[in-house]
């Protein structure tokens, strides 16, 4: 048995949703949230300076990234409900990102300025390459818990969003026009609020789960 499988952990006594209690996991983690500190400032300051407001977007999926991988790794080994509620913050900050980006956009719209495509592309490049060696340190890991499932998702769409943002300075390049960048940023807005919606809609079934098994607790110890 692998030292990722412990009886209460990862399914191997029957129970499928890993809770995050091992000490690789939590390795994983740290190392996760170094790698996705570290890029949302190479990639706001890259989106700044090349004017790209995808680049911003994907640098802000980083940075709610690390601050909410940061909240799972301390609610590790914490009740369901616990967990479950840091996760519900999770999905509600995932939505407030995704309408911050969405509006944005609209805001960019009216005042159109061509991005740099060669910048866009290259620190794309660079965050692709962090995405996918975090989505493989996690892959093992996806079918969790709430709190364990939400680290997968946003991972998995940071790694879409940086394909996204490549194809995007490709876009840009080919026809001198800011839209493309737009629309992938719009895009990656609709991505973070179809996972903050998959995180609620767990979270909020865990908490009533939890709350049953509260319920029967007392009945269960009088039997």
């Amino acid at each position: 048995m692998s030292d990722a499988c412990h009886d209460h952990s990862c399914g191997c006594s029957g129970n499928p949703r890993f809770d995050g209690i091992d000490p690789r996991y939590k390795r994983v983690l740290w190392l996760v949230i170094a790698i996705n500190g570290l890029m949302f400032f190479v990639e706001m300051a890259a989106g700044r300076l090349a004017g790209s407001q995808a680049l911003q977007a994907d640098a802000l999926d980083f940075l709610g990234d690390t601050l909410t991988y940061g909240l799972s790794l301390a609610v590790i080994g914490q009740p369901l409900t616990t967990r479950a509620n840091a996760a519900l913050l999770k999905g509600f900050s995932l939505l407030a990102m995704g309408l911050f980006v969405f509006g944005s956009t609209a805001y960019h719209v009216l005042v159109l300025g061509v991005p740099q495509a060669e910048v866009m592309g290259l620190i794309g490049l660079l965050a692709l390459a962090a995405n996918v060696a975090s989505v493989l340190l996690l892959l093992r890991y996806k079918d969790g818990d709430a709190n364990v499932r939400s680290v997968w998702l946003c991972s998995r769409n940071d790694a879409i969003g940086n394909v996204a943002v490549m194809l995007a300075a490709g876009a840009v390049w080919a026809t001198s026009s800011a839209w493309p960048d737009l629309i992938v940023a719009a895009a990656m807005a609709g991505l973070f609020l179809n996972s903050a919606w998959q995180i609620l809609r767990q979270s909020l079934a865990e908490r009533r789960e939890a709350a049953e098994l509260a319920r029967i607790a007392p009945h269960s110890s009088r039997g």
